[in-house]
């Protein structure tokens, strides 16, 4: 019975770990989003990408779909067209 009482209280918890917030916890670098963190506080017009890398560029208002490319570069700007932000999918 006692078992039950924790399994109960830590339900909640365990579904909220699924809500972390964006930029909260961070995976494996697996499209070498890292090469690419010193163009934060750039803006994005002013910068040139190679034609092979899977990548797109998401504004503070844009609508995303949710699939993960984990090899995709996702380059998200400020709603002056400034980097702030470079991650993976």
């Amino acid at each position: 019975m006692a078992r039950l009482g924790l399994y109960l209280r830590l339900a909640p918890v365990c579904a909220l770990m699924g809500c972390a917030p964006e930029g909260g916890i961070a995976g494996p670098d697996t499209c070498g989003a890292e090469g690419y963190r010193n163009l934060i506080g750039t803006p994005v017009a002013a910068i040139t990408l190679p034609r092979d890398l899977p990548y797109r560029i998401v504004g503070p208002e844009d609508a995303v779909t949710m699939d993960f490319l984990a090899d995709r570069v996702n380059f998200h700007t400020d709603a002056e067209g400034v980097i702030v932000r470079v991650a993976c999918g």
